[in-house]
């Protein structure tokens, strides 16, 4: 299976550059496998596609303002790190990342973060190790320990829009899910950004049951398929967790014949991870995966799924044609191309039956 056949032209205008209000009123593409039909909605819209004893399946991970931006200690250079995971096999406080310069951190680097006018924010970091990936693994350290780490970050980050965005965002909040409560991304659940308290209590009421999962959004996201041979493609581990509660909601839902609604390609590989750790079955799981959803994947947990446009050449691209099918794919996203959808992460959604 070749990544070039993964490839399409996107006009630079349809990449959405900031968050749509209300969040509901994004636009909805209705993709029906059975039918090959494509229908015109908006995401408020949903409820009308959905049945009673349904399950929606969201990833509550909150997006941690994971751009620092700082010095080196010994020449005053700039540098700017991204935190991708959390190390703590490694050691407290210790987190994967990804660097610019990144030629000039070696092992042994040491790194400056702090805010202009206050002083006593200041953040220390050493360079332990490269990765394989190509990034670094850091140890952070408060110059005072009158704050931890996660507390100098949460002051001192920035957070960490994709490179395709170039407006500035007003409202941090607007790059968070209204359900997001557990901190650890690099990157935002997307699929998610498009619900409304109101919304999903519409759900509720309508009898769709609502579950959450975590995993936390990584490397995998900001890193393309590099090689022609997708079979060669390495993905990066991510951590995961399903608790007992969820797991419970997922099999009532499969027993009643209920449909299990993923909110996103995260939500997916949880879902499809764990099922595949115990053998078809959906129990609580904590831990990490490499799952790598391609064409010909057997799906066993995931009845449909809500997803937003993706990049070319990408690891969710491949995703989403493996669930509907490389030829739906490609007629969805040139009807979307043509209607002048919004692209990516600020961009609409589709809703995959």
């Amino acid at each position: 299976m070749k990544i070039s056949d993964f490839d399409y032209n996107l006009p630079p205008e349809l990449i959405a550059q900031t968050p749509i209000e209300p969040r509901d009123s994004s636009r909805l593409l209705v993709i029906n496998r059975e039918t090959s039909t494509l229908e015109h909605r908006r995401f408020c819209d949903l409820g009308q596609y959905l049945r009673p004893g349904d399950l929606l399946i969201a990833n509550q991970s909150r997006v941690i303002p994971a751009r620092l931006l700082g010095r080196r200690a010994e020449t005053g250079g700039t540098v700017e790190v991204l935190l991708l995971a959390e190390r703590t096999d490694i050691g407290p406080d210790c987190w994967e990342t990804l660097v610019r310069p990144g030629r000039r951190l070696r092992e042994g680097s040491r790194l400056e973060f702090s805010h202009e006018g206050l002083p006593n924010l200041v953040l220390n970091a050493e360079v332990l190790q490269h990765t394989e990936a190509g990034g670094r693994v850091i140890h952070f350290f408060p110059a005072e320990q009158s704050l931890t780490v996660g507390q100098l970050i949460e002051r001192l980050g920035h957070m960490p829009l994709p490179p395709y965005i170039h407006e500035t965002l007003t409202d941090p909040e607007r790059y968070q899910t209204v359900y997001a409560r557990i901190s650890g991304s690099a990157a935002a659940p997307t699929a998610g950004l498009h619900f409304t308290p109101g919304l999903l209590e519409h759900l509720r009421k309508q009898g769709v049951r609502v579950g959450f999962v975590t995993l936390h959004v990584g490397l995998d996201t900001f890193r393309p398929v590099e090689v022609e041979d997708v079979s060669d493609h390495k993905m990066h581990s991510e951590e995961i967790e399903l608790d007992a509660p969820t797991a419970e909601l997922i099999e009532e839902t499969r027993k009643a014949g209920g449909r299990v609604v993923a909110v996103g390609t995260t939500s997916m590989r949880v879902l499809e991870s764990v099922a595949g750790f115990y053998d078809g079955r959906v129990c609580p799981y904590r831990g990490s995966t490499r799952l790598f959803i391609t064409p010909g994947y057997r799906f066993r947990v995931v009845d449909a799924m809500i997803t937003n446009f993706h990049l070319p050449r990408s690891t969710l691209l491949l995703l989403v044609s493996a669930f509907a099918g490389k030829a739906l794919i490609e007629k969805a996203y040139q009807e979307a191309i043509h209607e002048h959808y919004r692209f990516f992460s600020f961009g609409d959604a589709m809703l995959i039956l």
